[in-house]
């Protein structure tokens, strides 16, 4: 009839791990993306960097500073 100890250190460290994984699978699902999702937002940066800068007009030279 003799219960079984717990250290009520270890207890606590356990719930606190449970607590921060529970937390860390939350931040996942609500803020992880897939690869293909940053790869796809990296392209269209990129792309969109090129677009802009072939629109770009050199600087016209002027007097010697």
């Amino acid at each position: 009839m003799a219960a079984d100890i717990v250290n009520l250190r270890q207890a606590r460290k356990q719930k606190t791990r449970a607590e921060k994984e529970r937390k860390a699978a939350e931040n996942r699902a609500h803020f992880g993306r897939t690869k293909h999702e940053k790869t796809l937002t990296l392209a269209l940066k990129d792309k969109a960097d090129r677009t802009l800068d072939q629109g770009r007009l050199e600087k016209a030279p002027g007097p010697a500073e």
